[in-house]
């Protein structure tokens, strides 16, 4: 089975991306390098494992990709509130363009799996969310990725998964991920600030999200 990850690597991609060779997949990685990351050099002597520089909003770089795969995973994104409002433009051609472009080019038997997030739930109702909860996205990133997974989900052959926040380590690094920074300022300032401290959030290791998409693989045809 060969799988296709746009953003691969990224920080969730480069630890799902070596999961998947582990478990015997042929995997094709798209990334555009924009941080200049050299996250799966170590994986680079493996022979299923192909990485293209590229951008996922370019028609004629997708084409030939999307034709030959039987999973796609996109992960490639603009991600969270701060680095959508600083270029707004980026984030909606990333966030959901590219989405909507993948899903016209794909075929109705290939796999869709897609990260979405639970910013798109708002500031919520007050309770617990859960699938049922409504959507009412309050940030442009929220938004994007809202519609990007009704995107995804109207061509039917696909599942989502709504992430809650990430942290862990990863080959390519986050700071910006709520734990990891707490875990670095307490490391390095030894203290850390906690702004509104009432506030209930939920939160995932990045390798239980790779996990998870490969559980999503496997059990593709009970879930999606």
């Amino acid at each position: 089975m060969r799988i296709l990850v746009t953003g691969g690597a990224g920080y969730i991609g480069s630890v799902l991306v070596p999961l998947l060779l582990d478990k015997g997949f042929r995997v094709t990685v798209l990334d555009n390098f924009l941080y200049k990351q050299n996250s799966l050099i170590s994986e680079c002597w493996r022979e299923n494992l192909e990485i293209v520089r590229g951008d996922c909003r370019d028609e004629e770089t997708m084409k030939p990709l999307i034709a030959k795969a039987d999973v796609i995973i996109p992960l490639a994104a603009i991600v969270g509130m701060p680095a959508c409002a600083a270029d707004k433009r980026a984030a909606f051609t990333t966030n959901l363009y590219a989405i909507a472009l993948l899903c016209s080019l794909a075929s109705k038997s290939q796999m869709i799996l897609m990260p979405t997030t639970n910013s798109g739930y708002g500031i919520g109702s007050g309770r617990t969310c859960t699938e049922e909860t409504p959507l009412n996205p309050i940030s442009l990133y929220g938004v994007t990725k809202v519609e990007a997974e009704k995107a995804v989900l109207g061509r039917e052959n696909s599942i989502t998964f709504r992430l809650a926040t990430a942290f862990g380590a990863s080959p390519r690094m986050r700071m910006d991920l709520l734990v990891n920074d707490f875990v670095y300022r307490a490391a390095t300032d030894r203290f850390v600030v906690v702004f509104e401290g009432h506030f209930r959030r939920n939160y995932i290791h990045v390798r239980d999200v790779a996990r998870a998409f490969v559980h999503g693989i496997e059990n593709f045809d009970a879930m999606r």
